[in-house]
Formats: C-alpha cells, structure tokens, sequence
C-alpha cells in the first residue's frame, strides 16, 4: 500500500489545501532547474528528479532544466587516458578536453536527462546554448591569489562565461508541453566551442527568461549559518556581508555570485538546495516551508 493512501481524509486535504496557492501561484511561470553533477545521485534520484521535472509541466509550470556533468567528465578524461592539465590549481581545458567536455555534456548526460524525463510521461528536448545562437561566450580568465589585490591572469583555454543571449528558440518552445534540456556548451564569436559553469549558464538563461525562480540543486542543503543551520531566506544585500564575515566560504561563494546576478536580471527568486532529497523542487515549489534558501531582492 502506498504513502498516500495510508493517509487520512483530512491529512490528505491538507496536503491539497498548502499545495494548490503555490500551483496557481507558479501557473505558466517560466522555473529554470539547474541539476548539477553530484546531486544527479543514483538512477533513483534521476528518476526522481525526472518525474517532478514532468509534473511541473503537467501543473501548468514551464521548466527549462540545466545540467552540469563534472564528476562524469572527470571519468570519461580518466578513462580515456587523458590528463588535466593544472593552473593555478584551476583544470585548464585545451582543444582535446574541449571535445571530450562536450561529448559528454551535449552527447552522453543531455540524452541521458532527455531518455529519463521522457520515460516518465513528458517530452524533453535537448539543446546547448549553440542551438539558435542562444549562448554566445567570451573567453573567461581568472585571476591568480596575487600579494596585492591582482594576482596574475591564469589562460584556462576554452572555458568561457556567457556575453550575448538569444531567447528565441526557447520562446518557440516554451508553452507547447515541450520541456527544454540545455547542456551548458556555447559557441564563441571565434567558431570555437566553450564549456560554461552550469550555475553561470542557468541564471544567465534564468535572467534572459525573466523567470520566476531559479533553483540550483547541489549537494549541500542551502546557505548554512556559522553553527551549520540552514539559512532560509536571505536578501541580496545581506549576501556581501556573509561572505566578508566568513560565514559564506567556498564553493558556495560562486554559487550566491549566481543567485546575485540572477535576481539583479529580474529573476523574482533564487533558491540554493539540496538535488538528493527526494522530491526537493516539489517540496520547494509547492509547499510553505520549501526546501532550501530563498534568496529575492
């Protein structure tokens, strides 16, 4: 017997009555998802995810799903015997680990995504911001640690940052019970192709959409205070002051750098969550307590 039919009328009603503000709230609004490398789990987490993605559309939401692939990059370049190459302490991705980047992402997880979100009932289609000229990169460059405020510029070869986006391939697609897979692989003004931080990717997609929110699985549970407690909900301006005072450190600095620049683009909401819980963007969207750190203007 499942979960659900254990529960009892009024539970039930519950459930529905906290629900459905959210699913009108959230009706025909534009949700970019972006599912990153090491919250993408086991096949259970994927399906998981995969079935929530279809639901969104079903309820009336239109998702645009961003995936990152780091972990699975990592394997294929070990697996075919090809070694990173270091600066900085930052990977350096040359012509070789370029092809095998987007191999991987455009190829391998992007059909991998599509098969999964398909299988339970949608209809995904798979991109990367090449398709329609929606992404165009400039060559990003990153600063050494230097004894002033500037270190040295560090070449990190085809890793590129977004410059210009065209929506128009996704307008066409969003709104037809089509739900869009976009791998974060873009075309540079020099013909070349560019691998792009998938959480760069998703709030310059998410801000060019004017989305409502943007949500971006990881593996943490959100922006933890100093005696590790989940933070749930913060304003822009609080940000810089969390990140001086040491509270935010880390990989989760890149990552409220994002929600920034999204909510600076007109994104409503930002939320930083945790991918492995099951049903983590239903929870988010759909109920009062949600699931992880809302950051808004």
């Amino acid at each position: 017997m499942s979960a659900a039919l254990r529960l009892t009328p009024e539970e039930q009603s519950e459930i529905l009555l906290q629900a459905l503000p959210h699913m009108l709230r959230y009706d025909e609004a534009r949700i970019v998802v972006k599912y990153g490398g090491h919250a993408m789990g086991d096949e259970t987490t994927q399906r998981n995810f995969a079935r929530d993605i279809v639901l969104l559309e079903q309820s009336g939401v239109n998702p645009i799903v961003v995936h990152g692939g780091g972990p699975q990059i990592g394997a294929m370049l070990g697996k075919l015997g090809v070694k990173s190459q270091f600066a900085g302490g930052l990977r350096v991705t040359d012509k070789a680990t370029m092809e095998i980047v987007e191999m991987v992402l455009a190829g391998s997880i992007n059909k991998q995504m599509v098969g999964a979100i398909n299988a339970q009932g949608g209809r995904a289609i798979g991109l990367t911001g090449k398709d329609g000229n929606m992404v165009i990169a400039r060559k990003h460059t990153r600063l050494t640690p230097g004894d002033g405020e500037i270190g040295d510029a560090i070449d990190l070869g085809f890793v590129g940052e977004p410059d210009k986006l065209d929506m128009t391939v996704l307008e066409q697609i969003l709104g037809r019970e089509l739900i869009p897979v976009l791998a974060p692989i873009a075309q540079g003004v020099d013909g070349e192709s560019y691998n792009v931080n998938a959480d760069t990717f998703a709030g310059a997609i998410a801000g060019a959409l004017n989305a409502k929110r943007l949500l971006l699985l990881t593996d943490v549970p959100g922006v933890l205070d100093k005696e590790k407690n989940l933070i749930k909900e913060l304003r822009a301006e609080d940000i810089r002051g969390l990140i001086a005072d040491g509270t935010i450190t880390g990989g989760m600095i890149p990552k409220v750098e994002t929600c920034l620049y999204a909510v600076e683009k007109g994104v409503e909401g930002v939320v930083i969550l945790d991918g492995k819980i099951p049903h983590a963007v239903l929870i988010e969207l759909f109920t009062d307590g949600g699931a992880g750190t809302l950051i808004t203007r």
